[in-house]
């Protein structure tokens, strides 16, 4: 069993690699509050599509700094495979002193492609989620991670490992 302590969780893996399917089975399993997902996909579809990325960042920044002020962990759920995105976050921790786990999510680009055109989500293209993994692979090792700021770096298992979201779920603790 993997314990996740109370913090800042950010997940990080490109479109496509398993990020919302994981915490929807966090939450099925009552592992975690629902309130504590904090997704930039979620406030993108609250706002609007239109709404541009940086007002969409800086109300999931503003979310998360109210669960952490608060004492609350918050799962950040987006994309995060850029140093420059884990900073901002690992900053706003920092604020708070709390903890920053990273969930790594590193499908192979294979599976990657074929779960993206599976979901059939126009507003990302498989070209797309190619240039994600291709920076993930580049910036988002273990130990660059922790270099950054991670408290704690764990790999989340997925359809490559045979492992569907649920059991996923199942080898993490949220407390």
């Amino acid at each position: 069993m993997i314990r996740v302590r109370p913090g800042l969780v950010v997940l990080v893996g490109p479109p496509a690699s398993g990020k919302t399917s994981f915490v929807r089975a966090l939450i099925a399993r009552r592992q975690i509050d629902e309130e504590a997902v904090v997704s930039s996909d979620e406030i993108r579809a609250e706002l609007a599509d239109t709404t541009p990325d940086a007002r969409i960042f800086d109300e999931r920044d503003r979310r998360i700094v109210a669960r952490l002020a608060a004492g609350r962990t918050a799962i950040a759920e987006s994309t995060n495979v850029t140093p420059p995105a884990r900073a901002r976050l690992v900053a706003i921790a920092r604020r708070f002193d709390a903890p920053v786990t990273m969930l790594r999510f590193t499908p192979d680009v294979a599976d990657l492609l074929r779960q993206h055109a599976e979901r059939g989500r126009p507003d990302v293209s498989a070209e797309d989620v190619h240039a994600y993994a291709t920076v993930m692979a580049q910036t988002a090792a273990a130990h660059q991670l922790r270099s950054e700021g991670a408290t704690a770096v764990h790999d989340v298992p997925g359809r490559g490992q045979a492992t569907t979201p649920a059991e996923a779920a199942a080898q993490f603790s949220f407390s």
